[in-house]
């Protein structure tokens, strides 16, 4: 079965970055869908976080109704949850335990969109008639091929973002993930972080924002500002190094006084390794998304693309176009450049494509990306 894998499509970002809705952009992933019999979505497919779900949804409408148009009828489309659109899924977490305790949540749960949310049943709606299921927190692809967006890796990584702080803190108060875990002990950290985000979205309007608005990026560029290095930048840097210091002697730690994107790669792999680690989950190859990162490239550290176990970890990029950690590289060549996917045969291992790497930056930028 001819599989196509793509991540972290932010539909309904505020800035405007979500480049598939760049008519460029979208032709092309829909030219990409021909003879694809199998589309998974691995998360963050809606941006849920910076607005009420219908402003995400409007967003997202023309950009599903042209895949499922493109896509083969007898197509299947899975679709994963992200830490961005947990809503996806929150309401059938919930009501697993709505009578008796239920068993914990296994590796891989599949669940009908309209049992796993009404946003869910109207992305299936629009996808039509291609077939629709949600999966969660994973997918097996082949029984050699696991596919996660990722997000519980939050729980291990050593880069001081507000969800990693706050996934911290939940660990304080309701328990730290053992050394053997289930998803359910990674649930039960960070579903309440991303219950408290949604529900700040839902209430935010034009004139308020929302607890999830991009704060991580929005401390890079202060932090960073392009590399200028002023009087001013290197206060607030001195300040951030404080401030992580401060949270490691709370018992937040280990915590890494960086947010840059070598940084991001090497404790996002990290964290994932012992992720996997903990679920004792070896499959031959793990495909995920969340950092935005895309790999393994030529000329990145192979061991850290693998896992003690000797997993091979793919990431299969974004599809968002934002500069921050972009750099000054050639078009296309950055490792944050939009338009990765995965694709998967009936054998072989996952390769990695760039399909949107010969388009130029002025056809990717939004109108609210600097």
């Amino acid at each position: 079965m001819r599989t196509l894998v793509i991540s972290d499509l932010h539909l309904g970002v505020r800035t405007a970055a979500d480049v598939l809705n760049r008519a460029q952009a979208l032709h092309v992933l829909c030219a990409r869908l021909e003879g694809v019999q199998r589309l998974v979505l691995l998360g963050d497919t809606l941006e849920l976080r910076q607005g009420p779900a219908r402003d995400a949804l409007a967003a997202a409408e023309p950009v599903m109704r042209a895949i499922g148009d493109a896509l083969e009828p007898h197509a299947e489309v899975i679709i994963l949850a992200g830490n961005h659109d947990h809503a996806l899924v929150a309401g059938w977490l919930d009501w697993r335990g709505h009578r008796d305790a239920p068993v914990p949540l296994a590796l891989q749960e599949r669940v009908a969109p309209r049992a796993a949310s009404w946003i869910a049943q109207r992305l299936a709606g629009w996808l039509a008639p291609a077939s629709v299921e949600l999966a969660y927190p994973g997918v097996w692809l082949r029984d050699d091929v696991y596919a996660t967006h990722g997000h519980y890796l939050d729980v291990h990584c050593e880069i001081p973002t507000l969800e990693v702080l706050a996934g911290r803190l939940m660990g304080r108060m309701v328990g730290a993930v053992p050394a053997r875990a289930t998803p359910e002990d990674y649930e039960a950290l960070l579903a309440p972080v991303y219950a408290w985000i949604q529900a700040s979205a839902q209430r935010a309007g034009d004139r308020r924002r929302s607890a999830g608005g991009g704060t991580a990026i929005k401390v890079w560029r202060a932090l960073e500002g392009g590399g200028r290095r002023t009087p001013s930048r290197a206060a607030l840097r001195a300040g951030f190094r404080i401030a992580v210091a401060g949270a490691r002697r709370a018992g937040l730690g280990p915590l890494r006084p960086e947010l840059n994107g070598r940084a991001l790669r090497s404790a996002g792999l990290a964290g994932l390794a012992e992720m996997t680690r903990r679920l004792d989950l070896a499959p031959a190859h793990l495909v995920f998304g969340h950092t935005h990162r895309t790999g393994m490239l030529a000329g990145d550290d192979a061991s850290e693309w693998r896992t003690l176990a000797g997993t091979r970890l793919h990431n299969a990029g974004c599809w968002v176009f934002e500069t921050h950690f972009m750099g000054t590289m050639p078009r296309g060549e950055s490792p944050y450049w939009p338009g990765g996917a995965i694709v998967l045969d009936d054998d072989g291992p996952p390769r990695l494509e760039r399909l949107l790497g010969d388009l130029p930056a002025g056809v990717l930028r939004g109108p609210g990306v600097r």
